[in-house]
C-alpha cells in the first residue's frame, strides 16, 4: 500500500505474521484510533466526529483488512453505526465484534448488512431475549463482569483465541481504549494524531500512575496531514 510508510508496514507484517504462527490461548491486540492533538476524540460523548485524513482514513481500512476481527464498544455502534468492513483496499473483512453487556444492538445497524456477521459478547442472559439479534445472523456470546461492572475482557480475548481469532483490531470507544490500556490487554498501538484542538470528550481518562503503558521504541511519521505513531505497548 504505497500511502503507508514502509517501516509501518514491514513492523505490522512481522508482527501479526509471529502471531499467527505461535499457539497462543488469546489473539494479539492491535489498538488503533484516532484522536486530535489534546487528546479527544469526540467534541461530546455519543456525537461522532471525523478527525483524521484521506490518507489515514485509507489506512484505517488497510489495518481492518490484515487483521482476523475487529472490536468496538455498543457506544460506537449507537454513535456512530459503523460498518467496519473493508472499502478503501483491497482485502476481506474482519468478523466484528461488539461488546454490549446490556443488549442495546439495534436491528437497524449497518453490521448485518455485511459478511462476516459479528459476535456479540454480553453478560448475563438469563431473562434476556436474543432471538432478535439471532434473526439478523449475530451470535450472542455471554462472558462474566468484573467487579465495576464492565465485561470481563480477558475472557473475551480467551475466547477468541478458541475461535480461531489470532489478531484483533480494538478501534473504541473511550471506554474500550481505556480498559485495553489499564489492563495491560494491549500489544500495539497504531495512534493517528489529527493537527487540531477539539477540547472534548478524552479517550483516555485516567490510568493508574505506577502502570502507566508504554510505547516501546516508537515510530512517528507524517502521513499526509495527520501524525502517525506506532509500536509494541508494555
Amino acid at each position: 500500500m504505497k500511502t503507508l510508510p514502509e517501516p509501518l508496514i514491514n513492523w505490522l507484517d512481522s508482527a501479526l505474521s509471529a502471531a499467527k504462527s505461535v499457539d497462543s490461548s488469546r489473539p494479539l491486540v492491535t489498538l488503533s484510533y484516532a484522536q486530535s492533538l489534546d487528546g479527544s476524540i469526540a467534541a461530546r460523548q455519543g456525537k461522532a466526529l471525523t478527525l483524521s485524513g484521506k490518507a489515514s482514513f485509507r489506512m484505517t481500512h488497510y489495518l481492518r483488512s490484515i487483521h482476523d476481527a475487529i472490536l468496538v464498544g455498543i457506544g460506537t455502534v449507537l454513535a456512530d453505526n459503523p460498518q467496519l468492513t473493508v472499502r478503501e483496499v483491497d482485502g476481506d473483512n474482519p468478523r466484528p465484534v461488539v461488546l454490549d453487556s446490556a443488549l442495546r444492538t439495534p436491528l437497524d445497524a449497518r453490521l448485518f448488512a455485511q459478511t462476516p456477521m459479528p459476535w456479540v459478547f454480553t453478560a448475563d442472559l438469563d431473562g434476556k431475549d436474543v432471538s432478535y439479534l439471532e434473526t439478523q445472523g449475530a451470535e450472542v456470546l455471554q462472558v462474566d463482569q468484573d467487579e465495576a461492572g464492565f465485561l470481563r475482557l480477558d475472557e473475551i480475548l480467551l475466547r477468541l483465541g478458541e475461535r480461531g481469532i489470532h489478531t484483533l483490531m480494538v478501534e473504541g470507544g473511550a471506554q474500550i481504549i481505556q480498559a485495553f490500556l489499564s489492563q495491560g490487554l494491549a500489544d500495539q498501538l497504531i495512534l493517528t494524531v489529527s493537527p487540531s484542538f477539539v477540547g472534548g470528550y478524552k479517550a483516555v481518562d485516567a490510568l493508574i500512575e505506577s502502570e502507566f503503558p508504554q510505547v516501546q521504541e516508537p515510530q512517528i511519521t507524517l502521513l499526509e496531514n495527520d501524525i502517525i505513531v506506532w509500536g509494541a505497548l508494555s
